[in-house]
Parts: structure tokens; sequence; C-alpha cells
């Protein structure tokens, strides 16, 4: 029994064509989520999939129910080998965007496994179908090579709607507390930093989206009869904007800010390479914050985006000054931020700058969270990974994007540490959705090495250390204040 052993068990589900073969099972499944979309494909994930597989490993399934009407259920597996052993909450998502068959290259299709040029095609393969696959294989190993026997516990959530923003997750987190209870938290979801960049990632941003409107009359004007003397919604709304946010990216309107970049962050985000080689895109140097690496601005800092700027009939257009505008605009931002009192914030400034007939309507927003750096669990998994890998992974504080972290981290109090099996170009939610089998192999043997020291002496000093009386008490207090939140 060794760790080494594990990892030739790992390395040969990938050899001997079982993992691809799991995965194809997965990627054939249509488990599309999203309005008007079939239950019945979305459940046969559960049903014909993930239950089987997690109770071949000797987990206990059983579903919870969806405190929102006509939304998906949860799948809760616990494997529980004592209950005075470190407990290990993990989660994934079995639903996947629509799959835009017509979209994709010839030869290819979202729902059959295709190998081409050193990559796995089909939907879901990035987000998160695959990522899962690859911890399921990596427990399974750690599983072979200790005959049956992890040392510690683990519990598995999984939800069938995180494509549309996880209806009912942060209910059930709420209500289901004890079920839910552990120690920490590892999940594999979203991009690694760069493809050849092993990560871990520490929570997300929070995401706002919030309606800027402006209604003045019924029906259009001809803009030679009344251009002058009668004000435009859209002119209106374009210079409101532009007191949010500048020409170059930069917010300009203090209360949606955040606090200065804390050392530790700034200390993590140094060390990451973030630029056009690295994105495999070539990114703007002088949009966003001045005075911040591209790093920060993508990580350690807020942006405003337009999503949505409509008046008038563009396919269309007429000589009319359209009687109405309206824009979506998202406010992406880290912790310390005052997102909360968004909408008032917006509403003073708006009045202050003359604009008082612009409306604001919030549309939904989630919070943003991050585990310090310097958290005793953060040091244990980057040695676990380096184990593997004969390097530390780059450590990124908050995904740049969004994934439900607050579900866990506020509402359940528990440490999080994402190992994302992914990397930015893999075409997520579009069409020619891929995996490299490079990211795949080095997956397999990071979460192997994760899975086998969970149960070795080093992840016991994490645990202890991370449950201090301070810290336990400092997480029992936000739990219980996110909790009210959720039932609110």
């Amino acid at each position: 029994m060794s760790k080494e052993q594990a990892f030739e068990h790992a390395a040969r589900t990938f050899t001997d064509g079982s993992f691809e073969r799991e995965l194809a099972r997965r990627v054939a499944v249509p488990s599309v989520s999203g309005p008007g979309a079939d239950d019945a494909p979305l459940m046969a994930y559960f049903e014909t999939i993930l239950q089987p597989d997690l109770e071949s490993m000797g987990f206990t399934c059983a579903y919870l129910p969806n405190p929102i009407a006509g939304q998906s259920p949860f799948l809760l597996a616990e494997r529980i080998e004592s209950p005075n052993a470190l407990t290990v909450l993990s989660y994934g998502h079995g639903d996947v965007v629509p799959g835009y068959d017509d979209q994709w290259e010839a030869g290819l299709s979202p729902w059959t496994l295709t190998l081409r040029d050193g990559a796995w095609y089909g939907r879901g393969i990035a987000d998160n179908k695959g990522q899962h696959t690859i911890n399921f294989a990596a427990l399974r190993a750690v599983l072979d090579a200790r005959h049956g026997k992890l040392g510690y516990n683990v519990k598995v959530l999984f939800e069938l709607g995180e494509e549309r923003s996880s209806p009912g997750l942060r209910q059930v987190c709420a209500q289901h507390r004890d079920a839910l209870a552990a120690d920490v938290f590892i999940a594999s979801d979203g991009p690694r930093v760069s493809i050849d960049e092993p990560t871990i990632f520490l929570g997300s941003r929070g995401s706002l989206v919030f309606e800027l409107s402006c209604n003045l009359r019924e029906g259009g004007l001809h803009s030679g009869n009344w251009g002058g003397i009668m004000k435009n919604p859209a002119v209106l709304l374009a210079n409101a904007i532009g007191t949010l946010v500048d020409g170059r990216g930069r917010i300009v309107i203090d209360g949606l800010l955040p606090p200065a970049i804390p050392e530790p962050v700034r200390e993590v985000l140094a060390k990451l390479t973030v630029d056009s080689k690295s994105l495999g895109k070539r990114i703007d140097d002088d949009w966003g914050e001045p005075g911040l690496t591209a790093a920060e601005r993508l990580l350690g800092w807020n942006t405003l985006e337009v999503l949505t700027l409509h008046a008038g009939n563009p396919a269309k257009p007429v000589n009319a000054i359209p009687p109405s505008a309206s824009a979506h605009v998202q406010l992406r931002f880290v912790v310390g931020t005052n997102w909360r009192e968004a909408e008032s914030i917006l509403r003073a400034h708006l009045d202050q700058a003359g604009y008082t007939d612009i409306n604001v309507k919030i549309v939904r927003g989630s919070p943003a969270t991050r585990l310090d750096p310097a958290s005793p669990w953060v040091t244990w998994i980057k040695d676990a990974i380096a184990q593997a890998t004969g390097a530390e992974p780059s450590v990124v504080p908050n995904l740049g994007g969004t994934v439900p972290n607050d579900a866990f981290s506020e509402i359940l109090g528990l440490p999080t540490i994402w190992v994302p099996h992914s990397y930015p170009g893999c075409k997520q939610h579009a069409a020619n959705e891929h995996l490299p089998l490079n990211i795949v192999q080095q997956g397999l043997r990071m979460m192997t090495s994760v899975f086998w020291e969970l149960g070795e002496a080093p992840a016991q000093v994490a645990w202890r250390e991370a449950n201090t009386p301070a810290t336990t008490q400092a997480a029992t207090q936000s739990a219980t204040q996110a909790a009210t939140q959720a039932n609110a």
C-alpha cells in the first residue's frame, strides 16, 4: 500500500481506455438545463451515471428536494468511515449549456466524445463533467491502493442547475447544514490560469447585474422635427453610463470600488503570469484600473461591463428619436465591496450627476468570497499538488468569474479550495468545447495526491490549525449570518 501504487492505478485508467469510456458515457447524456429543458436527461445523469458510480465506491446516496418549485433535486452522497474523522465536502454539477450542434466543426458533435489534436471534444467535457470525472477516478485509485479505506470521510453534493444560476442551492445548504457538515471543501470547476499552470483558487468574484433604463414617452419622434428640443433617452443613457465607467474601462464611481488589495492577496497575484501568451488571446494593456498589473485587474479588482445596450430598432434604423433606452450592466467585484447597497449608491450618484430620468433596477447578485491565502489548508494543498507535479501550483485568491462558492464558504462556513481541470481556451459554453489530454493526465495525478494526502498526518495538522477556537467562532458567526440571509 503506497502512494506510488495509487498513482499507478490512476494512470492505468487513462492508458487502458476505461477513463475515456466513462467520460464518453457522461458526454452522451444531453443534460441541458435552462428554460424549457427536458428534466428526463437531467435526472438520467444522476440515476444512470453518478449514483451507480458513487455507490460502487461505498457512498450512500440520497436526493434532497429543491425548495424552489419546478427545479431539479440535489444528490447528496456520503462515505463515512468514522464520525470523528476529518470530513471533506466536494461538489459538482451534471447540467450543461445547450449543445449548439450546428456550430461545431465538421466531424465533431457535442454529444459524442471525440479525440482530435491531443484533446477530447464534447459538451460538458470542461464544464463540469470532465472535471468531476477526473476527481472520481483519482478517489477510486486511492481507495484501490488503500484496500477500500481512505482514513477520512467524504461527502459530495451535486446539482442540475448550475448553468441557470444554481436555483435552490443556497437554501438547501441552509436547510441541510448538519447533513453537509464538513471540515474543508475541495472541488473542481472553472479554468486554470493557463493551459500549462496547475492552479488552485480560493473563492470567486461576486456578480451584480442591474438594469439602467430611460423611458420618456410613448412612440418615437421625428428627428428632424423634434431633434434639439426633446430629450433623447439613448443619449441620456450613454452619458449616464459614462459617469460610471470611463472610456478606458476604469470605474469612476467610488461607491462601486473595492478597498485596497490586501497584501497577502497582492503577494500571490504577483506570482501569477497573466498576459496575452498565457491566456491565448491578446489582452488590452491600457484597459481597466491604472497602476495595477494584469493579474490585479483581472482577479484583485472590480470591473463594470455593459452587457446589453438597446434603443430604437438596430435592424432597421429610422429617422426618429427613440422613446426609451435600456442597458444591462454587470459589476464583477471582490471581497469588501459594498455591493448590497449598490442600488442606493447608483441612485444617489445619478441624481447628483443630473440624470434623474435614468431608472435603476437590480436584476440579480451573488457575493464575493475568498479564503485567506495564508490558511493552513492552502499550505497543505499546495504541498500535496507539488508532490504530484514537482512544483507548487499557481494560487488564485478568487476566480475572475463566479462559481457558487458562497453556498459553501458563507452558509456552511467552510474553507474552500478549488482545483480546476480546464483552461481559458477550452470554449466552455460555446461550440467545440474541449479538454487537452495533458490536463486530464496531470489532473488525475494531482487529485490522486490530494485524496491520498487527506489521509496522512499533515492534513490532520491543517485540520487542527484551521479549527482553532477563534477561527471556528468566526466561521460559525459567518455561516449563521449567511444562513439567515439565505432563508430570508
